[in-house]
This record gives structure tokens, sequence and C-alpha cells, in this order.
């Protein structure tokens, strides 16, 4: 396979891969060769990692067009880290950065430790993301807050860590799960309802439905204001 498979996006380390049928897929540049899960592609020397964006909210928004502001060095904390697929992803993209990956659930903790062991700017935390003063001590100051968190008071959790974490013109990527919020509602008013909340802190960029890879979910882009 030749490197010119390989198309570039706006982020470090990630590509969209063109198979030999045609068919695209998003694809990261592997941190740590040889020691991922998931499907791999190896194009010269260099190992790839196919990013599904059926099972990842942030690839989802990457392939409908959203430009996500993320830097080689970039400062990153991810909330509601889950097991670490997606958090391996952003691990490649911030090659040169740190990401404080937080993590409620002792269970999907122990799947986040094994993600993290090989990746030395990958750093695992079990905490809850409502309470950010719990891991303080454990945290700089970040470039870039991304939440994915099945909570009712979504954007009170991304207030209360931006206030604490944020850089002032940092930016978050708000994952809106509304039917954790009111099952009730429709997502498009519960979405309208979280966005509001927003407002007074952030200036908001974009918002993005991620449909058809995800029911219900909607990505907010903001920036802190300065």
């Amino acid at each position: 396979m030749e490197e010119n498979e390989l198309i570039k996006t706006g982020l470090n380390n990630v590509f969209t891969y063109v198979a030999p049928d045609g068919s695209k897929r998003l694809v990261t540049k592997a941190l740590v060769p040889g020691r991922q899960g998931g499907k791999t592609i190896k194009i010269g020397s260099n190992e790839y990692r196919i990013w599904d964006p059926y099972h990842s909210k942030l690839a989802a928004l990457l392939i409908k067009g959203a430009s996500i502001p993320l830097k080689k060095d970039s400062s990153v904390l991810y909330l509601g880290a889950a097991n670490g697929t997606t958090v391996s992803h952003v691990s490649d993209i911030v090659s040169d950065g740190l990401v404080f990956a937080v993590e409620f659930s002792p269970r999907a903790m122990k799947d986040l430790i094994r993600t993290s062991t090989p990746r030395m700017n990958l750093i695992p935390i079990l905490a809850d993301a409502r309470d950010p003063g719990s891991y303080t001590n454990m945290v700089t100051e970040v470039d870039f807050i991304y939440q994915d968190v099945a909570q009712r008071e979504q954007a009170e959790i991304a207030i209360r860590n931006t206030e604490v974490f944020l850089k002032k013109g940092g930016y978050l990527v708000l994952i809106i799960k509304s039917r954790s919020i009111d099952s009730a509602k429709n997502a498009g008013e519960v979405s309208c309802n979280e966005v509001g909340k927003l407002r007074e802190l952030f200036k908001l960029d974009e918002i993005i439905d991620l449909e058809p890879f995800h029911s219900d979910h909607a990505a907010v882009i903001a920036q802190k204001r300065t």
C-alpha cells in the first residue's frame, strides 16, 4: 500500500484511508504501533487505526465536517472516558500533548488503564465528572474539554469543569445525550435547553446533529469567553 492512499484531514495524525475498492474510512496514525485494540491498517512502515463513527461520537463529528480545534500539543480533559476507545484516538492526535481521562465506572476503568499503560500521554482518573474538585490535584489547566457523559445535568457538568480547568479561549466539545436528560421531550428541544445554559460562559461555534451515526445525540463546539 502507498502513502498516497491516505488523505490528510485538518487534524494531526488523522487521515481518510481510501481502500482498493474505493471505500473510505477515518483512521489515526498509531502512537503506539502493535499495541492497539480494534482493526488496523499497515501502510509502509506505519500503522493506522480505523476509527469507527458508529462507535465514536467524535469520529462521527469529524465525518460530518466539524472543525475540531485539537493540536499536536494540546492538553485535553476527557470526561466520560468509558473503556478508552475514543480516548486512545485522541491520544494519537495530541501526540505531543496530554490527555486526562476521567471515568466513574470501576469496571470501565480496568479497560481504560490497559489502554493507557503503553501511552505516556494518557492519564486515567477514576472520579465523578460532576465533582471536578475531586481531581483538581491530578489535572492541570487544559486547552480542550471533551465531554460524553450520560447524566441529566450535562451542561452543568461542562460548566463546572470549565470554570476549574479550561483556559480562557479554550474549547469545549459537549456531546448532548437528550434521552439521558429527558426521554419525554423532543431531542431538539432538549439540546436547545442545554445550549442555552452555556451562552454566558461560551461563544458557540457549531451545533451538529450526530444522525445517522448516533440517534438523539448532538454535539456542541464552543469557545470559552475571554
